[in-house]
């Protein structure tokens, strides 16, 4: 990465006129000064802030700035992969408004989904039969919301920051002419983001590219406009990945027969009713395409069979070449172009005709139709209408054609289901992440877990000239969080012995029995966690074992549980598994966690998909980087998340005891943060003994928060 901060200067804080508190903490005003330079050159910065550093705020402050001094006003998108974060932002402008006093205030909009937001009771449903119903709502006008005016409501959600959910109350207050109205809280949300300094939502504003163009839509906004900030950033090659996870199967192929069957009748129906004949054109294709789907069924059929039987042994998936898919679509395409053809001697081949449908872009056009396929649709299992199967199909098409002339897609089968499916996997999330932030004025990345921030720079392809990537100190976490390292167990597979498990569980006790509140236990997966923890008796704790069908109130109870039984006196043991919500999505506020033992190296299990990952990685980055990028900085990232969930605010303390003596190999040691300092601990009397003489030395400390 380039250095863009060639000079000595340093910023003082009075020139910092959109921080939120009057003096800047420890390492940020690096941070604030680094995400600055970056900014004003349109460039990029990547920022490993720790806990404590006061990323928000440093953030904002850097962008404020920066946008306040642009000749073309410039809009902040600050977005993040989870609600409880939102808050966060909210409260941080309201602190820079007091700040700036007798001067102009931020204005903010904070918005979740349209689910979120919506104040039809449909809103309750599952989030595929929401979309269905609110689109039909809106295409039929029943949606009195949706098509309620209320003028003067934007001004009053540009008054003063408000969290969402006091955005959605306020609509239903809102009176004009003395009487209450009610529009749609989401739709006069986006259209109030133009008026707005900052805009606060989710990842997908952005970087999910229907998303995005429908939202900048609405809010008469460019890219060029905006600043973007992405907090929990370590998160978004994921998530852009996970935007382009499609599915197919057969029976996908089969319903959509039967749909674009139904879907060509109703046109015929309407093309005979007056005016119908401006359908003739959308009748052609969309019957084109029935039969071309029709065709397909016993190829995809023969296609998904040799798949299965492909599979030898104890296989259950193997790789798809994606050109093998397509051609499945092409010959079809061809049988049904050459059918035509004899059947209407008349008139030209359907390729040839002026819909433009001909082997260079019928798969495109084959895209397009299934897309705009609208059919009433039976209920699924729960009663409630479903997707169509013609826009899934779509989606899948619209991946390969985006994708697939790439070696950044693969697609994988797999035996799940009734015939199997077929999996796309985007390899590349720079392909998505580069034209975005180009596009916009400037980027500020940031996470306590985007380490190393050069990797993050390199996966999202960003310009290395106008790239800055800093990994900042923590201010405390050697005296506050120190990291036990237990040298004599290991979860390598070949050492997985009973005795090694029962050293395992006294460490596990060692440090609940020396732990004034409750202890958190991380393992790789689940099996591991039950034969290690959940199969296991400790005592003086109650135990709380992560279930995977835990709701979001599920997992904000675990939070006040924990709080009331420390208030009591109790202890609590929680157990939960790596990159899962308790291990990520959780926010143990108010010292709800002392201390945190975290079992073995979460290395992602061999795979179709991490064996494609692994040879992308080499053929971008070189063979070095590609293990480490794919593996081992993965695995030690997860491990440096369930570190982290105990300190959430720089006056909290917590002892780490990390349960695998492989952490200090090289491999994964080079994988944390350079200030990281490990201790070790030859046994659990030593566990016990540290842990102890930290918890009787290290008190939490209000003061420093």
């Amino acid at each position: 990465m380039s250095d863009m901060n060639d000079g000595n200067e340093v910023i003082q804080p009075p020139h910092f006129p959109f921080l939120a508190h009057t003096q800047p903490r420890p390492g940020q005003l690096e941070m604030i000064q680094d995400s600055i330079k970056a900014l004003e050159q349109g460039g990029y910065h990547l920022a490993a802030a720790p806990t404590g550093i006061g990323k928000t705020a440093a953030s904002l402050a850097a962008a404020l700035q920066v946008a306040s001094q642009q000749p073309q006003r410039k809009t902040i998108f600050f977005l993040t992969s989870r609600q409880t974060q939102h808050r966060i932002v909210v409260d941080t402008v309201r602190k820079i408004n007091q700040q700036r006093v007798g001067m102009a205030p931020i204005r903010l909009v904070d918005m979740v989904g349209q689910a979120g937001m919506c104040v039809q009771e449909f809103a309750k449903e599952s989030s595929v039969v929401f979309s269905l119903m609110c689109s039909q709502a809106r295409k039929s006008r029943s949606c009195r919301p949706w098509i309620t005016s209320a003028p003067g409501l934007k001004e009053r959600i540009l008054e003063s920051p408000l969290h969402v959910d006091e955005l959605v109350s306020l609509t239903r207050t809102h009176t004009v002419n003395g009487e209450v109205t009610q529009a749609c809280p989401w739709k006069v949300a986006r259209e109030a983001v133009n008026g707005a300094d900052v805009f606060v939502g989710d990842y997908n504003h952005l970087f999910d590219e229907g998303v995005r163009d429908s939202s900048l839509k609405a809010m008469d906004l460019s890219l060029e406009d905006i600043i973007v900030v992405v907090d929990e950033a370590h998160n978004l090659p994921d998530r852009i990945r996970l935007t382009l996870e499609k599915r197919l199967t057969q029976t996908m192929i089969r319903n959509t027969f039967a749909e674009l069957e139904e879907y060509v009748g109703t046109l015929q129906q309407s093309m005979n009713m007056p005016g119908g004949e401006m359908l003739a054109a959308t009748h052609d294709l969309a019957y084109w395409a029935f039969e071309v789907i029709r065709t397909s069924r016993k190829s995809f059929a023969d296609f998904f069979s040799r798949l299965r039987s492909s599979l030898t042994g104890d296989k259950e998936e193997c790789e798809v070449q994606v050109e093998t898919l397509l051609q499945v679509f092409h010959r079809a395409c061809d049988e049904v172009d050459g059918i035509v053809g004899q059947k209407n001697l008349n008139s030209p081949p359907v390729q040839q005709r002026k819909h433009g449908i001909d082997p260079a872009v019928r798969i495109h056009q084959l895209r397009d139709i299934l897309s705009t396929v609208d059919v009433d649709m039976d209920a699924g299992d729960d009663g409630n209408p479903m997707e169509p199967n013609a826009h899934r199909v779509a989606q899948i098409l619209d991946c390969l054609i985006r994708f697939g002339s790439t070696t950044a897609m693969t697609m994988v089968y797999d035996t799940k289901g009734k015939d199997g499916r077929i999996t796309t996997h985007l390899l590349d999330p720079g392909l998505v992440s580069k034209p975005v932030l180009t596009g916009s004025a400037g980027a500020v990345l940031m996470s306590g877990t985007l380490y190393p921030p050069t990797m993050y720079a390199n996966i999202l392809a960003l310009p290395t000239a106008k790239t800055t990537a800093v990994a900042y100190a923590s201010p405390f976490a050697a005296m506050r969080r120190p990291v036990l390292v237990a040298s004599d167990v290991t979860t390598k597979y070949t050492e997985r012995t009973p005795q090694n498990t029962d050293l395992m569980r006294q460490h596990i006790q060692s440090l609940i029995d020396t732990t004034p509140g409750n202890v958190a236990v991380f393992a790789p997966s689940y099996a591991l966690l039950n034969s290690t923890v959940a199969e296991a008796h400790f005592s003086g704790v109650r135990m709380m074992v992560e279930d995977r069908n835990w709701t979001k109130q599920d997992l904000d109870q675990v939070v006040e549980t924990l709080l009331e039984e420390k208030k009591a006196g109790r202890r609590i043991l929680l157990a939960g598994v790596f990159n899962a919500r308790l291990s990520e999505g959780v926010d143990y506020h108010s010292g709800a966690l002392d201390a945190v033992a975290c079992i073995g190296i979460p290395n992602s299990p061999p795979s179709v998909l991490s064996s494609a990952l692994k040879t992308h990685a080499e053929e971008r980055f070189g063979r070095n980087l590609a293990w480490r990028y794919t593996v081992s900085q993965p695995a030690i990232n997860s491990i440096l998340q369930a570190m982290g969930r105990p300190i959430r605010s720089i006056g909290d303390r917590a002892l780490i005891v990390l349960l695998d003596r492989r952490v200090t190999e090289r491999t994964y040691a080079s994988c944390f943060p350079d200030d990281l300092r490990m201790n070790e601990s030859s046994g659990p009397e030593s566990t016990g003994h540290f842990a102890r003489r930290f918890f009787s030395k290290i008190q939490p400390d209000s003061t420093l928060e």
